[in-house]
């Protein structure tokens, strides 16, 4: 985590970067912890709705190892009316997990800083059991993730209707524990994730040149963001094509993490240029992304 310096959440506006609203306005409504939930779930909801169509092609490249013109071309075959199909269920999960993210590290961090007191234990260390603990929350909405998956996923395009119809089918037929197929995984990136996210954040945005306007800021935001998204996405790509195997299956053996990455390592002849396909895409969809999100989260805490 970031060696002391106060997050840059809590930071005060730079020039040019005073609120917006009326003291008493929807900030005072929202309280100081509130409103970093509220900044963080508009900052993922804006960022989905931008970037989704890119989403859906690198899916199609992590599930079957295609290259992105081969995705693009399955996406026109499926015709413009499929392209935002599967839209809902990451508005509500990104929305959501997003607001947990940066609302719950704020909230863990204040809480175990103040348990913490004089006690001598490393604020370092502190912020990151903090950022992992959020992560962690986070995937209790795997069964999002889940259904994101299947309706992506063309050869679920006749079976699964819609979000809630895809829902309905799973817990009829297969019970709460097949919703949350590919939890591993998603564990395994959330925690260690946001521990280097926060604890970058700030160090990268201090090395960049100083913003002396609004619209410095938020560029400092949207590169500070983006350059951390983008290289999480890649240290962390391998567990997300585990992931996208393993949701891709209705039924069946729940198989292990290590074990779903070796079969599609087998599968793709043992090489890692094709393990990693549609990383690229997922390199610049990440800084594009995690640029939206932290550069709108950082705004709105400042217009609140």
């Amino acid at each position: 985590m970031d060696p002391k310096p106060v997050p840059q959440s809590q930071a005060p506006p730079g020039p040019g970067c005073s609120s917006l609203l009326p003291a008493g306005g929807l900030g005072a409504w929202l309280g100081p912890q509130g409103k970093h939930y509220a900044c963080g779930s508009v900052a993922a909801f804006t960022n989905i709705v931008i970037t989704f169509p890119i989403q859906k092609v690198l899916f199609r490249q992590q599930l079957h190892g295609v290259l992105a013109v081969e995705a693009v071309r399955q996406l026109q075959r499926d015709g413009p009316r499929n392209l935002y199909r599967g839209l809902l269920p990451p508005l509500l999960q990104k929305s959501t997990t997003v607001a947990i993210m940066f609302g719950l590290y704020e909230d863990f961090s204040r809480v175990l800083l103040e348990r913490a007191g004089d006690t001598g234990v490393p604020e370092l260390f502190t912020r990151s059991f903090a950022a992992a603990l959020a992560g962690t929350a986070e995937a209790a909405l795997t069964p999002f993730e889940r259904v994101q998956t299947l309706l992506q996923d063309h050869r679920h395009h006749g079976r699964f209707n819609n979000t809630a119809h895809t829902f309905r089918t799973l817990l009829r037929e297969h019970g709460v524990r097949e919703c949350y197929r590919g939890l591993v995984p998603v564990l395994l990136r959330n925690g260690p994730s946001n521990v280097l996210f926060f604890g970058l954040r700030g160090p990268i945005k201090e090395r960049l040149p100083q913003a002396s306007s609004q619209l410095g800021h938020i560029a400092s935001d949207f590169v500070c963001g983006g350059l951390l998204g983008a290289g999480l996405g890649i240290m962390f790509y391998p567990l997300n094509v585990a992931k996208s195997r393993a949701q891709s299956q209705v039924g069946g053996e729940f198989r292990p993490c290590r074990e779903v990455l070796l079969t599609v390592w087998r599968e793709r002849g043992g090489s890692l240029a094709k393990l990693f396909r549609g990383a690229q895409l997922n390199y610049h969809r990440s800084l594009l992304s995690w640029g939206i999100i932290n550069a709108t989260y950082e705004l709105l805490l400042k217009v609140i």
